[in-house]
């Protein structure tokens, strides 16, 4: 197994430097929040009952955490659609924002078109490719950016121009959270690094326990789409089983089905991840979930998420997460970057016959 204290020895292992876009993470919402606050919406696009974001992956989770940090600040619902065209529910008193890095996902490509159809206020949010172009064509307004990575890596400019749209919007208001947000990232990031040794490093500690394991991670509140965000990248840089619950939810099925088959669980790890200020409900409740299983001799842990702010637990928790799959795919013996399995599946769905 590689010494994750071996800096020589992770940069081979890294040679597109999925290390070094988590560490830019932090500059990522600095410039996308600076690019944000100039961006300019037409008056028209004030007048609207629901916003839906439709996009896929890296692109659909800015959204999800955008919706997050919304939650109780947001008198019209944010929801985030990953899947082809859009439900019937969706008219033209409806705001469609089509996130995707490459601009060429199909799906969201596809709901962005459904929704030109039905007469929705459109905005793009893309480095360019097909969205791009239908954007210039149908005059919609659109937020680009350039920082060449895979999706996944570039979740700063993702998530944080769609804070920024939606405070443009006159939707919520995050401007007096920044400050600590991006104090708690770079304190933190001077943690984490790959050259602050494993001794005192948390995610490197808490990746080596996480070796052979399938990790289970749980959220609540705010929490719950960053405890998705922590298992796609669990799947997508470790190469690694992964799943996530979200409390109270996960207290109504699925701790009872810890049992069978006989022996499943001896792989299993849960991850709870924990803030200040989190509802009392969801933390008794989290405190509990642990307590039964350990009581079943499943390993936990708790994960003490920084910040006081929504926004900063968000983007924190974020930030640990990306490091600790990183550290993990290291472990294993793998580059972090490369997704072969779903390049292949791209590669396919386009030789389809049409």
């Amino acid at each position: 197994m590689i010494d994750l204290d071996d800096i020589a020895g992770l940069r081979a292992l890294d040679p597109q430097g999925m290390l070094a876009h988590v560490a830019s993470f932090p500059q990522q919402c600095r410039d996308a929040w600076a690019m944000a606050r100039l961006w300019q919406a037409p008056e028209p696009y004030r007048s609207f009952d629901q916003v839906v974001i439709a996009g896929m992956g890296g692109s659909a989770i800015g959204g999800d955490l955008a919706a997050a940090v919304a939650a109780d600040r947001s008198s019209r619902p944010i929801w985030v659609h990953r899947d082809y065209d859009l439900p019937a529910s969706v008219d033209h008193r409806t705001l469609v924002i089509a996130s995707s890095y490459s601009g060429n996902t199909e799906e969201t490509v596809s709901a962005f078109c459904a929704a030109h159809e039905r007469g929705c206020p459109l905005i793009a949010i893309t480095t360019g490719g097909q969205l791009a172009r239908l954007a210039a064509q149908w005059q919609v307004p659109l937020f680009t950016f350039v920082y060449p990575a895979q999706p996944r890596a570039a979740l700063g400019y993702l998530f944080v121009s769609l804070l920024g749209i939606l405070q443009t919007l006159a939707m919520l208001e995050v401007e007096a959270d920044w400050h600590e947000a991006l104090e708690v990232l770079d304190r933190q990031a001077a943690e984490l690094g790959p050259e602050v040794p494993q001794a005192r490093n948390p995610a490197k500690d808490l990746a080596t326990r996480l070796v052979g394991r399938v990790p289970i991670v749980v959220g609540a509140g705010p929490l719950a789409p960053v405890a998705r965000r922590w298992k796609t990248q669990f799947n997508e840089n470790s190469k690694s089983w992964a799943f996530f619950e979200v409390l109270p939810e996960m207290n109504h099925n699925a701790l009872s089905g810890i049992h069978f088959p006989p022996g499943g669980a001896d792989r299993f790890y849960l991850l709870f991840l924990s803030a200040e200020g989190i509802d009392p409900r969801h933390q008794r409740r989290l405190q509990l979930t642990q307590q039964i299983m350990e009581e079943q001799r499943i390993r936990c842990s708790q994960v003490p998420v920084r910040g006081r702010s929504p926004l900063a637990q968000v983007l924190s928790a974020v930030q640990w997460g990306d490091y600790v799959s990183c550290y993990l795919a290291l472990l294993y013996g793998f580059d972090p970057t490369p997704i072969p399995e779903i390049t292949r599946l791209k590669e396919r769905m386009a030789d389809r016959i049409e």
